[in-house]
């Protein structure tokens, strides 16, 4: 696949699993009557069997097996499951918890975190225009931190794990399935022991609850699945950067749902801190757009 045909494949993807991210709200608030480690618990059961067939019917489980001739492959998988585990967990449980528009400014600010970590490993060259995003995006943070009264920690866990996610899928530079399929093997030992112990507990929600509920634990396998594949492709074919720009996508999605279809609180304090971020997004995007057309016009004129 030449160069040309990798990027536009990135972007389709990219968008694919933005836009499913950005809907998951409505998904997870049909089970927020299970408890969220449980809910975690089963995406990544059911994720595995989904993954598995994937793998099957495309035929790659030659890539699974790769994955275990290379110890550093091992070790940043490894760090990237517990990651996105620690980061679908997180989730879960900030939508159950009337948080939906905290996981929006979160991934709101994901790009800038992905863009700090393009220029610490990366060595990418942070402008004075992007700097000023930075700035404007921890002055939304402190706005909060003033108007609100309470500092937007499941936010910033959210952006800092994700972007520490897309990172470390990067630099493993593993094929989607193969990766994932390995991320998913990890967690599967503990998920099966809580699992189980709740059954044995008579605390399990599936199968004791509703045929409907049961459903949509097992859904959450796909519903899991299909975007982080469709991400870890795409995080392999572009430039962090451009992953920052179509992740704007998710959080745009989840803000409208957390203001209209959910009623969450929106104060003049949350008004101000989304004002700053977008300020700060705009900037970025802006300048990055610029640059982009800089380079486009110097290469027409050589």
């Amino acid at each position: 696949m030449c160069k040309d045909d990798r990027g536009r494949a990135g972007v389709v993807a990219a968008i694919c699993s933005f836009v499913f991210w950005g809907m998951a709200p409505v998904y997870w608030k049909q089970v927020a009557h299970v408890p969220a480690f449980e809910v975690l618990c089963h995406r990544i059961l059911w994720s595995l069997f989904f993954v598995g067939i994937m793998l099957s019917i495309r035929s790659n489980w030659g890539a699974f097996k790769n994955i275990f001739s290379s110890k550093k492959t091992m070790l940043l998988l490894t760090m990237s499951g517990l990651l996105v585990g620690g980061n679908w967990g997180l989730y879960i449980w900030a939508v159950n918890h009337d948080m939906v528009l905290q996981t929006s400014l979160g991934y709101y600010i994901t790009p800038l975190v992905s863009m700090l970590l393009g220029v610490v490993i990366f060595k990418d060259t942070i402008r004075p225009i992007q700097l000023c995003a930075v700035l404007l995006a921890a002055a939304g943070v402190a706005t909060q931190v003033v108007m609100v009264g309470s500092l937007p920690w499941v936010s910033l866990a959210l952006a800092i794990s994700f972007g520490l996610y897309g990172l470390l899928r990067k630099l493993a530079d593993v094929e989607s399935l193969a990766g994932l399929m390995f991320e998913t093997v990890l967690l599967i030992p503990f998920v099966l022991i809580y699992l189980g112990h709740l059954e044995l507990q008579g605390a399990a929600s599936f199968l004791h609850v509703d045929r409907l509920t049961d459903m949509y634990l097992v859904g959450a396998g796909v519903i899991t699945s299909l975007p982080l594949l469709w991400f870890a492709f795409a995080a392999c074919r572009l430039r962090l950067t451009t992953l920052g720009l179509l992740q704007y996508i998710a959080p745009s999605l989840a803000f409208m749902q957390g203001v209209f279809l959910f009623n969450e609180p929106f104060t003049m304090g949350h008004l101000f801190t989304f004002v700053f971020i977008w300020s700060a997004l705009a900037l970025y995007s802006g300048e990055g757009w610029l640059q982009r057309s800089r380079k486009l016009v110097h290469a027409e004129e050589m």
